[in-house]
């Protein structure tokens, strides 16, 4: 027994560690690692066996000779069918009923599938299935679309108005949607704001925040509709909602403020308005009225008028007739006229009369009657 190592003989403790041994070379270059020849050769045969042959060394398959694969009839009817199934799978789709299909035979426009199943051999022609009665919505004024400032717009009479509305639309014609437009919800974006920004620039701010919301919107629909249309999108817009129409956050108490003061400047207008009106129709009615009695006094004066100089006329004739009648007539007349109001008591001279008689008390009472 030495005390050497299998690398050299040494004494005790000065012997060299142990050194890892290297790769081995191949002493012949026709022998090769036996893990990649056993992996070849399992591959070999598992090919072989799957292409119709039989395993083993030497083996022979079918009909054929060597080692190589077999191809029979079933194997090619089987691949055959599987081809078919995997043609026939890309080829048959389905349309549902809110859908169409836009055909495409090299990248080109084909056809439009309606719904239901529908074929498109593949790969000649392939097929877009595109929804065309769902509602789709695009807002502006919120800052979905990146711009917080796309609700901020000029008014007619130098305001802000700070406005949020909906866009509610679905497709109309597939083929023209999905060859004319890059992008749809940017384009209804895009023609959008700017119709409503030209609406907004005809019109006053007032209108805007209380009564003229169901006008615009309906403005806005056919202006969009009819740019879309000079387009061909291919896109029909189903309404538009008017949510907000309100001043710039920063500056809204202060327009409350304002609105206040105009409701109290218009109440005020109003109150004297009412007031005006009130004593205009008092006046005109005291007008009217003293009207009439001035046209019932002219009336009156004239008849009487008349009425004195035909009866003047009539004395007159019986006067000619009768003169002396006529005059006792009038005498007599003219004195109950003068004194049928007089309070008085005629006493007859000749017949005299009684000192003591108190004749005060044979007349009545009266307060304002002359003695």
């Amino acid at each position: 027994m030495t005390n050497g190592g299998p690398w050299g003989s040494g004494g005790g403790d000065d012997r060299e560690p142990p050194r890892r041994p290297g790769p081995r070379r191949p002493q012949d270059s026709n022998n090769s690692i036996p893990e990649i020849d056993e992996l070849m050769k399992k591959g070999s045969e598992g090919l072989r066996v799957l292409m119709g042959g039989r395993s083993g060394n030497g083996g022979r398959s079918g009909g054929g000779g060597g080692n190589g694969p077999a191809f029979t009839l079933g194997t090619l009817g089987i691949g055959a069918l599987a081809l078919l199934a995997v043609w026939a799978w890309s080829s048959f789709y389905t349309v549902q009923q809110n859908e169409r299909s836009v055909e495409l035979m090299f990248g080109k426009y084909n056809a439009t599938g309606n719904p239901g199943l529908n074929f498109a051999p593949w790969p000649v022609v392939t097929a877009e299935v595109i929804p065309v009665t769902d509602e789709r919505t695009t807002e502006i004024g919120t800052g979905r679309g990146g711009d917080m400032d796309s609700g901020l717009m000029l008014t007619g009479d130098q305001n802000i108005v700070d406005v949020n509305y909906q866009i509610v639309w679905n497709v109309s014609d597939p083929q023209k949607f999905l060859f004319n437009l890059a992008d749809p919800e940017d384009t209804i974006r895009a023609v959008s704001e700017s119709a409503m920004r030209d609406i907004i620039a005809r019109s006053e701010l007032a209108p805007i925040l209380n009564r003229d919301r169901g006008v615009i919107a309906a403005d806005l629909r056919t202006a969009v509709q009819g740019t879309l249309d000079s387009y061909q999108a291919g896109i029909n817009i189903v309404r538009v909602n008017f949510n907000r129409a309100d001043p710039p956050r920063e500056v809204i108490d202060s327009f409350r403020d304002v609105q206040a003061a105009q409701q109290e400047r218009d109440k005020l207008e109003k109150e004297a308005d009412a007031y005006a009106n009130k004593v205009t129709a008092e006046a005109r009615g005291q007008a009217a009225q003293i009207a009439q009695q001035a046209e019932a006094y002219r009336a009156q004066v004239v008849n009487d008028a008349q009425g004195q100089a035909a009866r003047f006329t009539s004395v007159y004739e019986e006067y000619r007739k009768a003169p002396d009648v006529t005059k006792r007539r009038m005498f007599y007349e003219t004195m109950s006229q003068t004194l049928g109001g007089v309070n008085k008591v005629v006493i007859d001279g000749e017949a005299g009369t009684v000192p003591y008689l108190p004749l005060d008390r044979l007349r009545p009472t009266s307060t304002g009657g002359n003695n």
